[in-house]
């Protein structure tokens, strides 16, 4: 069975959810992001490793209130960098698991997700190499000025929005950033540096319910999904040290 590493970016600065600390912080059912979506990932038998990226802002947190936690998952921990792709780049340089032929960037912020969503994404990935799950865009969209004055209404015809995690083979995400550029605030996702490489990068249809934590009304349409998802395996039992630190 093929393996792969993955990496779940919390680094980012979250200025639009607001508040004194970062949102991958926010708890969703009584549990901070960043644990609900590394436990998408821990249980599976086609992970070897799995790495949380934090920004360098974050990390003496995470050192002091929840290095039990990672360390109950086998999580290894990793300073991030000045913009996202500085971060991911930052998780594959800490990747040293031999069996890791492919690798999943998966944002720390998309906790709705399913084990069968993740398994499509691995399985179109086998096949070409670089996958990315997203969903086709259905509400108009509008150009607008920075006086918000609409400027023009964009064909939507072709467009999806892109959702991790995102698979690539570890030889084509690893040449992709080899050629990037550190600290291009341009670059969103991981897929588009693949793009950028020349790889093609093959979708798999993704689901609406997969959404990313922006703003805290976000949080609230996630607690309200998540209900209706079937719920991640545990590492094991909750420990004393969790039930704690939640």
């Amino acid at each position: 069975m093929p393996k792969m590493a993955v990496i779940v970016v919390a680094a980012g600065q979250g200025a639009r959810f607001g508040g004194d600390e970062n949102k991958v912080f926010a708890k969703l059912e009584n549990q901070p992001l960043f644990i609900r979506a590394l436990q998408l990932f821990i249980n599976r038998e086609d992970v070897c490793q799995t790495i949380l990226v934090v920004a360098p802002s974050d990390l003496a947190q995470m050192k002091s209130k929840y290095a039990a936690n990672i360390a109950f998952m086998g999580v290894k921990l990793v300073e991030g960098g000045a913009e996202r792709a500085d971060s991911v780049q930052a998780g594959l340089k800490a990747i040293d698991s031999p069996d890791a032929e492919f690798v999943a960037v998966h944002d720390a912020v998309r906790p709705c997700v399913v084990g069968e969503w993740i398994d499509a994404v691995f399985a179109e990935a086998q096949k070409s190499g670089a996958a990315i799950p997203a969903v086709p865009v259905s509400a108009t969209l509008k150009n607008v000025s920075n006086d918000r004055v609409v400027e023009k209404t964009v064909p939507r015809t072709g467009l999806w929005m892109a959702q991790t995690p995102q698979i690539f083979r570890r030889t084509v995400l690893e040449a992709a950033y080899a050629a990037h550029a550190p600290g291009d605030a341009d670059v969103t996702d991981d897929a588009q540096l693949v793009e950028a490489s020349g790889h093609a990068v093959t979708v798999v249809e993704g689901d609406a319910r997969n959404i990313k934590i922006t703003t805290k009304s976000d949080l609230s349409l996630a607690g309200a999904i998540i209900k209706v998802l079937p719920q991640p395996k545990r590492a094991g039992p909750l420990g004393a040290f969790e039930e704690a630190q939640w």
